[in-house]
């Protein structure tokens, strides 16, 4: 019989093992102070169970992962314009510097000199969390990283880090401290990472503290195209003018983990969360054409969208989705007696 030879654990897993048996102490959410994802099913799916339009509340570590082109910068940069809607301060730190003047307009997201940064290492990530002081300590504050994956260290920098062992190190460092300053501060940390393939599966770049610390990590990834067709002299002409990804909350100490939700990403536009909402309604009630409330109804969805629009029944539709979904997840509800512990 083969001798079964034990691998050497890395300093690295040591400090990530042992930052690992600290218990996870339950937070006391504040659910009247809620920033949307801009979808309405996605805010559900977070807390829909706690809070009735559910949302993200603050004080915790938000983790955004997927494939490239799944929506994730799309998903945190409408949380960075529901932040700011809510009298928040947005700190947009880019080191793919992907958030050009174009991008942010789209988004409705104005951010302010000091509040952009293109940082190259980990490190820099912390200092500038570590400094920031926002004007408004009374709302929400996020500070946005897109994305984690881009991030390098020194030793990277100047010798090479193949394995990239002094990041994850950095990050286990670093997010130990990160996680008590949010949560007194009642920050929003939201951060998107890349998804690798690993010996062991499916990983996300920057060790496991990451994943530890998240208190709140969402798996995007692109199901569809969303394509319009028109005529042009008799001739029919499509075009992709956007994406249907699936949001997949693999943890969470907010609501029950494991809850899914549709978004669509129009291009030019951001999150279509009129088109999530009537989608769904048609979906979940079984029905063959798209119900705009007052009794109309469209096979198009385009033309279910602009009566929506045209008569202000964004508010009445997205009212109609939140029952529904309430409704749904009664049935799932475990409705039994207290346990007997005589």
């Amino acid at each position: 019989m083969g001798v079964i030879k034990r691998r050497k654990t890395s300093l690295v897993e040591e400090i990530e093992q042992s930052t690992l048996r600290e218990p996870i102490a339950k937070k006391d959410f504040d659910f009247k102070k809620m920033i949307s994802t801009g979808s309405t099913l996605l805010d559900l799916a977070i807390s829909g169970g706690r809070c009735r339009n559910g949302g993200i509340p603050g004080g915790i570590i938000t983790e955004i992962f997927g494939p490239s082109g799944s929506g994730k910068t799309s998903i945190l940069s409408e949380i960075g314009a529901s932040v700011q809607q809510r009298d928040g301060e947005v700190m947009f730190l880019d080191p793919e510097a992907r958030l050009d003047q174009e991008y942010a307009r789209i988004y409705q997201i104005q951010l302010a000199a000091k509040n952009y940064y293109r940082p190259n290492t980990v490190t820099e990530v912390f200092e500038k969390i570590f400094s920031w002081q926002p004007d408004n300590n009374e709302a929400i504050n996020l500070i946005a990283t897109d994305s984690l994956a881009a991030l390098s260290t020194e030793l990277e920098l100047e010798k090479g880090d193949k394995m990239g062992m002094r990041r994850a190190k950095e990050f286990s460092e670093g997010l130990r401290k990160t996680a008590r300053i949010i949560a007194n501060n009642n920050w929003i940390i939201g951060c998107t990472n890349q998804v690798r393939d690993g010996a062991y599966g499916e990983t996300t770049p920057g060790g496991q503290a990451i994943p530890f610390y998240s208190s709140l990590r969402i798996r995007v990834a692109q199901q569809d195209k969303v394509i319009r067709s028109t005529k042009i002299s008799n001739k029919e002409v499509k075009k992709v003018i956007g994406i249907k990804s699936t949001c997949f909350v693999k943890k969470s100490t907010v609501d029950d983990p494991y809850r899914e939700a549709d978004i669509y990403i129009i291009f030019g536009y951001g999150i279509d969360d009129i088109r999530g909402n009537l989608q769904y309604m048609k979906d979940m009630k079984g029905n063959t054409v798209y119900d705009c409330i007052d009794g109309k109804t469209y096979q198009s969805i385009d033309k279910a969208i602009a009566y929506i629009e045209d008569n202000n029944l964004e508010t009445k539709l997205r009212d109609n989705v939140i029952d529904l979904w309430n409704e749904i997840e009664e049935k799932f509800k475990t409705n039994r007696q207290k346990k007997d512990r005589s």
